[in-house]
Order: structure tokens, then C-alpha cells, then sequence
């Protein structure tokens, strides 16, 4: 038998169960991961939460939980490609990542080799929130000379998006709390608060004006921009909710290829750094997936199996 967080339900953190499963055993065109860490995504408990979210990526009752891991292949069927048993690797599995063991079919367009020097517990972080960024910024393409102003920056994928706009040129804004300012500021960005008379924040730091905006989080970092005056061409969100004319709105889904080759360089380079805010053991799922739902997480959050 293994380990698996469940649920058999919709809800809250009630109906997280981490519970005993058998042991799957990879297809003849399957490898089997030996999951050592997991990332968590705010879509993780949103998925939990909301029967239509979870329909939307096909996930039925009962169901498994999160998204991102990283591990080591310790099973290959007969006519795997690509991986072989001993490779260190990481990748995503919605609905089913926060288990013993994740079964991946080969070639898989969703599991990557971690590269030397990346840890298992950085490599876990990084599928949806570092492809979403690489989206979020391309649909808008952020480049030299930009003043772009991200929303949620201090978020998981805000750390992300900040530094990627950051080895681009741009200067940042990072709408955030005070209380994650030096946070903010030790990325690369400019703080500003969020909430109301946002614009009116904005145009006091950046007096010329901003050119390009992502939202990570709802859409008042969107609506700001519209304000100011930048092209709805020029602005992306990546929460769900009503569209804004003009704005696009995007995913990790639309990520470029390479995406995550680029950002595994620059962490190996030191250009990017990954700040993990907790790590928990996956016994405290629950308080794991509280810490995230909470909103005021400074980097990502990993369950350790």
C-alpha cells in the first residue's frame, strides 16, 4: 500500500484526507515517479472547493489532490521513453500529485529532468506557477524599456513573473501588503499597496506612466492599467472571472515552448530564486493548504512525502 490525499467530497479543508491506496505500477508506456515533494497552487483547494472548477480539468469524486511534483523514476514500463528508472524529475499531474507515487504517460509533455543543482523541493514549485508567469508576461510581451505593473506580486506566481519581467529590462511595479514590501523590494520590485485609490498610487511612483500590466489576482490590478491609459493589448489576467474587453487573458497552458528550461537556467544561474515560504510534512496537509488559501504567503508552499 501508499499514501494519497483524497477527498470524496467538495469543500473545505474538512474534506482532505491523507489516506492508505494501492500501489500503482506503471503501463507499458508509463514511468512511475517516487514522489518526494510537492508544490501547491491556490487551483489546488480551488478545485477541491468547486465542482465546476474541478469538471473543468476533469477531475471526478472520488479525487486525489494537488498539481506539481518532483520525485525520482523508480518504474519504467517495457516501452517508456524518454525517462529511465534513477532519473530525478518533475512535472505536473492535476488532481493527483500529493501521493507516494504519480504514474506519467511516456513521451510526456508534463514531466521534465530537474537539473543539477535544482532541489527537489524548488523543482516541485515550479510547473503551473512558473509557466503561468512566462504566459502572463509573453501575452503582453514585456520587454526592455517597460514599466509594467504586476498584480499579486507577492504571490506564488507573482515571485515568478516579478524576476522574469525583471531579466527582461522592465522596471516593476508589485502590487502586494505593506507588511510584504522588503519582500517585494529583495525580487527586484516596486512596491505599491493594492485596494482602493490604487491608480492614484501608481501614478505618484511612476509619474511617466506604465506601459504594460499582468494581474495575478482578480482584476483590479487590470482595471488600474485600463485607468491609466494602457492598451488592453498590452494587460493579461490569469484568475477566472469575468473578461475585460481587449485584455487577454491566459494560463500556463499557453506557455512557450522552452518556458521552464528558461527559468531552470536562470535559478541554476542565480539570476531567479525560488523563496519557499513553509514546507510541511504531508501528515499536515490540512494546515499545509491553509497556509496557501490564506492569500498572504511570501513564495511558494511544499508538502514533503
Amino acid at each position: 500500500m501508499s499514501k494519497a490525499v483524497r477527498y470524496r467530497r467538495f469543500g473545505g479543508l474538512d474534506v482532505l484526507e491523507l489516506e492508505e491506496v494501492p500501489e500503482p505500477h506503471p503501463g507499458k508506456d508509463e514511468v512511475r515517479v517516487r514522489v518526494t515533494a510537492a508544490g501547491l497552487n491556490p487551483m489546488d483547494w480551488q478545485i477541491a472547493a468547486q465542482p465546476e472548477m474541478a469538471a473543468r480539468f476533469g477531475i471526478t469524486l472520488p479525487a486525489g489532490f494537488g498539481s506539481d511534483f518532483a520525485g525520482v523514476v523508480d518504474e519504467a514500463g517495457a516501452e517508456a521513453s524518454g525517462f529511465t528508472v534513477g532519473d530525478r524529475v518533475y512535472g505536473g499531474a492535476i488532481g493527483r500529485s500529493v501521493a507516494d507515487f504519480v504514474l506519467v504517460k511516456t513521451p510526456a509533455t508534463t514531466l521534465w529532468h530537474t537539473p543539477d543543482g535544482i532541489s527537489g523541493e524548488v523543482a516541485s514549485t515550479l510547473p503551473v506557477a512558473g509557466l503561468t508567469a512566462s504566459a502572463a508576461l509573453a501575452a503582453i510581451g514585456v520587454q526592455a524599456g517597460d514599466t509594467v505593473l504586476i498584480g499579486g506580486a507577492a504571490g506564488g506566481v507573482g515571485i515568478f513573473a516579478v524576476q522574469l519581467a525583471k531579466l527582461t529590462g522592465a522596471r516593476v511595479l508589485g502590487t502586494a501588503s505593506e507588511r510584504t514590501f522588503e519582500f517585494l523590494r529583495e525580487l527586484g520590485a516596486e512596491p505599491v499597496a493594492y485596494g482602493p485609490g490604487l491608480p492614484d498610487r501608481v501614478r505618484a511612483l511612476a509619474p511617466e506612466g506604465i506601459t504594460a500590466a499582468t494581474d495575478l489576482f482578480g482584476r483590479e490590478t487590470a482595471g488600474t492599467a485600463l485607468e491609466l491609459g494602457v492598451a488592453p493589448e498590452r494587460i493579461s489576467t490569469v484568475a477566472d472571472g469575468p473578461a475585460l474587453p481587449g485584455v487577454r487573458a491566459t494560463g500556463a497552458f499557453d506557455a512557450k515552448p522552452g518556458a521552464l528550461e528558461r527559468i531552470t537556467d536562470a535559478i541554476r544561474s542565480g539570476e531567479l530564486t525560488v523563496p519557499i515560504a513553509a514546507t510541511y510534512p504531508v501528515e499536515q496537509i490540512r494546515e499545509a493548504v491553509a497556509m496557501q488559501a490564506g492569500r498572504h504567503v511570501h513564495g511558494k508552499i511544499v508538502v514533503a512525502l
